[in-house]
């Protein structure tokens, strides 16, 4: 088992920045990446980014891509999302999720979510 705890949610202006952490705890070297999601309000959750925990590969959604960057420290066992830019539309709960599995796109663990709203 793997649990995941994010932090760094907040209310920011537009333009602004923040970062979000997420420390993971548990069986962290059976994780073979990690991704950060978010849920706007009323609208479903959607990917944002993802990162292999032991490697450089990383994805961006197209809305943030150039804006967010998710970095990891398997040392720390922290996965971070800086965001900057931010605007009105990034408002949302942000997840913080790690999968096992190469083969399959499902997330096996996930945190409990961070606030982040931006205003106008």
């Amino acid at each position: 088992q793997v649990q995941l705890v994010e932090s760094g949610g907040a209310l920011v202006q537009a333009g602004g920045s923040l970062r979000l952490s997420c420390a993971a705890s548990g069986r962290t070297l059976t994780l073979y990446a990690v991704g950060w999601f978010r849920q706007p309000p009323g609208k479903e959750r959607e990917f944002v980014a993802s990162k292999m925990w032991n490697g450089p590969a990383t994805a961006y959604a197209d809305a943030v891509q150039g804006r967010f960057a998710i970095s990891v420290d398997n040392r720390k066992n922290t996965v971070s999302l800086q965001m900057n830019s931010l605007k009105p539309e990034d408002t949302a709960v942000y997840y913080c999720a790690a999968r096992r599995s190469k083969a399959s796109v499902d997330y096996d663990y996930w945190g409990q979510g961070t606030q982040v709203t931006v205003s106008s």
